[in-house]
């Protein structure tokens, strides 16, 4: 198991690393109530403070005067002390008169105490003040100074000093006197990096790098480039590629079962088929062909846009463990795409003579008991379902394959889960979410890769459009004309019921408001919170072109397949995010009418609105709208952290830093393939490394398969 090769490699946190991992009260100024304050910063040892890097600077180099200086700057000034004026009532703010070298300023003070103003602001001394400067009726004020000093300690005051991310019960002095207390923890590490890779971009070691992060001069020294913080953003990939090869060793070590197919199957398909398959499918097919005949266990993502044929390789594959005398399983993340697949999949399976079955938590009693008796039996070749096949029940006489349809929906348990189902079976993970190069390298990191780059023959382009909510009658103009001709249009609505909160038309709404339009039995309504039957029966009518608009909301978004529909409207398609509005405009354009994606927004729209529409109009090219989605949401709003494994990063940018991701998995595969056991010199540094980024969590997680 991954588990015990992992802990072969590291069996204990080295002593080296202790003062790091310590708790947080070793360090100078932090009690238990400041420890628990922390954690609003996720900060719960000595190691989680040095990650935390200062996110700006102040600059309290001493000028001559206030004067001059822009409001808002934080100053620090030398001034002698004229005059107290205590507030005539309580609530009053005190005011300190200050004379520099130009002019009179003052200093406010809320809630004050006369008494230690007066010790440290005595008439007639001369004070080093440091705040930031307002000004007020023209007057220049400085609100309670971060330092108040006599002159001949000016030294205490930093000449550039780190702001640092802050949360209730922390002060930047909290900050400051504790991570000075942690710097000087910080141990001798052995060099982790290649040494030709560290000369070539020129970074510190990590001990110099943690200190010159924590020490900048200027706000050059804040950027993601300067050599200190792009070389521990590095350490974070390098240690995260390090575990996905750790986990990818395993797997490929692990000893699988040869499915030697005969290739008969896949043949009658192929030749029952109305069109050619692409290159890049019969490319893909021959990938997964490959290592399913190898002896170590297959661990493959398929990935490919909308409408590009990965239904028809995922299906050869599992025909492939067919071939070899054995089953195959295809999970889908929703019964409605479940069922889809099956429906898209008999006339393929008769074509071969293979048996299909679909398994849901909708079977009961005697039904799902013909159906289990049927997979144990071998009677099944290959059986399609949602998360009902997870059931301690669901028994194979030979599982040899496993698909999982739309992995960022299923948690990495899960897919262990359903590995555990047979002997060993191989894995293919399909996505048709096109995922960006940065999170393909960070989530799938583990995973040899097939990518679907054309489009099958026939595909109609689809013209896509915006149009304000305010011509929604002209739409329903055009709806009806096309109607009329026979087309079929589905209208996605971003909410079931309506809301109090959101100002947006409901599904039911709009389903009542389209139905009175157009008339009776033109309209279906179809949501993810109707019972079953119904949502069949709905699906039913407008499948089989009864109906001709189906009202739905997101649960359209995956796998839906009518091709004679070829108009899509969206309404309030600005409160959808990029990935999901391109999955819905791609539920259209699959026969052989020229189709229409309608985007309808209310104005006016928010910056960010109108850019994820616009290049939803300008462009169908997924793996662009994907990685403009992640530059617009970042990674983890682009796919679910808790369910995607998707690492968190305290210094790496994700987004930003793709380049650095690569460089960091290639040299983790070098290493790695030099030296699998980290036995060497650099691989026993690399080891700390991992203790030190807490990988040895992250190697449990990935125990799959």
């Amino acid at each position: 198991r991954m588990v015990g090769y992992a802990c072969a490699i590291m069996t204990s946190r080295p002593e080296i690393l202790f003062s790091l991992f310590a708790d947080l009260s070793t360090l100078t100024g932090v009690g238990s109530k400041t420890a628990k304050s922390f954690s609003g910063l996720q900060v719960f040892r000595p190691r989680d403070l040095i990650f935390t890097l200062p996110q700006s600077l102040i600059d309290r180099s001493l000028v001559a005067t206030v004067y001059g200086q822009p409001t808002g700057k934080t100053v620090t000034v030398s001034a002698l002390v004229l005059a107290h004026r205590p507030g005539a009532r309580k609530s009053a703010p005190y005011r300190v008169e200050m004379e520099d070298s130009r002019g009179v300023f003052q200093l406010i003070f809320f809630h004050a105490r006369a008494d230690y103003l007066a010790k440290v602001l005595p008439v007639g001394a001369t004070r080093l003040i440091s705040g930031k400067m307002e000004s007020f009726d023209q007057l220049i004020q400085i609100a309670h100074p971060d330092y108040i000093l006599e002159v001949e300690h000016s030294a205490s005051i930093p000449a550039i000093e780190p702001v640092y991310p802050l949360t209730a019960g922390i002060t930047q002095k909290t900050v400051a006197k504790a991570l000075g207390s942690a710097l000087t923890k910080l141990p001798e590490l052995e060099e982790w990096i290649d040494p030709a890779q560290k000369a070539r971009s020129g970074w510190p070691s990590w001990q110099h790098a943690v200190q010159i992060a924590h020490q900048p001069r200027t706000m050059a020294d804040l950027m993601a480039v300067a050599p200190a913080r792009q070389r521990l953003a590095y350490d974070e990939f390098m240690a995260h590629q390090l575990t996905l090869g750790l986990a990818r060793a395993r797997l490929k070590k692990a000893a699988g079962r040869p499915s030697m197919g005969t290739g008969l199957l896949r043949r009658a398909v192929l030749a029952s088929l109305p069109y050619q398959a692409t290159k890049a499918q019969l490319r893909s097919i021959d990938e997964i062909a490959a290592d399913m005949r190898a002896t170590s266990r297959m661990n493959r993502l398929l990935r490919g846009d909308v409408g590009s044929g990965k239904t028809l390789v995922a299906f050869m594959a599992l025909l492939i463990a067919v071939e070899a005398k054995g089953q195959g399983v295809l999970m889908a993340p929703t019964e409605i795409l479940a069922r889809q697949h099956l429906e898209g999949l008999q006339p393929l399976a008769e074509a071969a003579g293979v048996s299909l079955a679909l398994l849901t938590g909708r079977d009961k009693g005697k039904d799902r008991l013909a159906k289990l008796q049927a997979l144990h039996t071998g009677l099944t070749d290959i059986l399609i379902g949602t998360h009902a096949v997870f059931q301690s029940d669901v028994a194979f006489c030979d599982l040899r394959l496993v698909v999982v349809d739309e992995q960022h929906r299923f948690g990495v348990r899960q897919r262990l889960e359903l590995g555990r189902k047979g002997d060993r079976p191989d894995v293919l993970v399909m996505t048709a979410t096109p995922i960006p190069r940065s999170l393909a390298l960070a989530q799938y990191g583990d995973m040899d890769v097939s990518v679907l780059d054309e489009k099958p023959p026939g595909r109609q382009p689809i013209t896509t459009a915006m149009v304000s909510t305010e011509r929604i009658q002209e739409v329903l103009g055009h709806l009806r004309a096309a109607i009329k001709t026979g087309q079929q249009a589905y209208w996605v609505c971003p909410l079931v019921e309506e809301s109090e909160v959101l100002d947006y038309k409901s599904a039911s709404d709009r389903f009542a408001s389209l139905r009175a339009a157009l008339g009776e039995g033109v309209v279906e309504l179809v949501h993810g919170q109707m019972p079953a039957p119904d949502k069949d029966a709905a699906m039913a009518r407008f499948q089989s072109g009864d109906a001709k608009v189906l009202v739905a909301t997101t649960v359209i978004e995956v796998g839906v397949n009518v091709p004679q529909a070829s108009i899509m409207v969206i309404e309030r398609a600005e409160a959808f995010g990029l990935a999901q509005l391109n999955q819905l405009r791609g539920r259209v354009g699959r026969g052989s009418q020229k189709s229409t994606c309608l985007l309808l927004y209310q104005a006016p729209l928010s910056a960010g609105g109108k850019k994820r529409l616009e290049i939803l109009r300008q462009t169908d090219d997924g793996f662009v709208i994907a990685e403009t989605d992640l530059q617009m949401r970042g990674a983890g709003d682009l796919i679910g952290t808790v369910q995607s494994g998707l690492p968190q990063f305290r210094i790496a940018d994700l987004e930003a830093m793709t380049d650095l991701m690569e460089t960091a998995q290639s040299d983790a595969r070098t290493l790695l393939s030099l030296d699998p056991e980290l036995t060497s010199q650099r691989g026993k540094a690399a080891r700390g490394l991992l203790w030190l980024m807490e990988q040895d969590k992250a190697i449990h997680l990935l125990s799959v398969g």
